[in-house]
């Protein structure tokens, strides 16, 4: 990104073809919505473009880069104004394999719509940390210089996270019974 910074755009293009599914996971999670994923995905690289004055080097890109990503997020939430929508399962379903057996792959199916509704339920809050800590692997110092709080509170913010994951899906299943 130092050298986009200083003029060597071509690096741009570098930058996605490393960081381009990773964020585009991170987004889609955030938003569940396919289409408008990919629209964010283009803008935070037009927004980093545009913005590379601002990157220093003194952080990490990826720090940085998820920045912008939030900041995009919050943009399109306030321009469609709409709760999350659900994850598209099939997804799930084609990374289970294929030779299993259908009993199976239902059981899986119903598993992994439990874990999202329970996931949705979150707080936009509590799902962005979980999104940033296991989807995208970022470590707490990381995520703290993201949402711009101290390492200490990533890390409460992350146990609750879990443990509210926990708690509703643990009551979803509980409820089918």
């Amino acid at each position: 990104m130092l050298k986009v910074r200083s003029g060597d755009l071509d690096k741009m293009g570098l930058l996605f073809h490393r960081y381009h599914r990773p964020l585009y996971g991170f987004l889609f999670h955030m938003t569940q919505h396919r289409e408008a994923s990919e629209d964010m995905l283009q803008n935070v690289f037009y927004r980093m473009l545009k913005s590379r004055h601002t990157f220093t080097g003194e952080g990490e890109f990826r720090t940085w880069m998820y920045f912008i990503a939030r900041n995009v997020i919050k943009d399109h939430q306030k321009k469609v104004r709409r709760e999350p929508g659900t994850y598209d399962v099939t997804d799930f379903a084609e990374k289970i394999g294929a030779g299993v057996r259908t009993d199976e792959l239902v059981e899986h199916k119903l598993e992994v719509k439990a874990l999202q509704k329970a996931l949705e339920a979150l707080s936009p809050e509590s799902r962005e940390v979980l999104i940033l800590s296991r989807f995208q692997d970022l470590r707490h110092e990381e995520i703290a210089r993201v949402l711009d709080i101290s390492t200490g509170a990533v890390k409460v913010r992350v146990h609750r996270a879990i443990n509210q994951l926990k708690e509703l899906y643990m009551q979803d299943e509980t409820e089918k019974r």
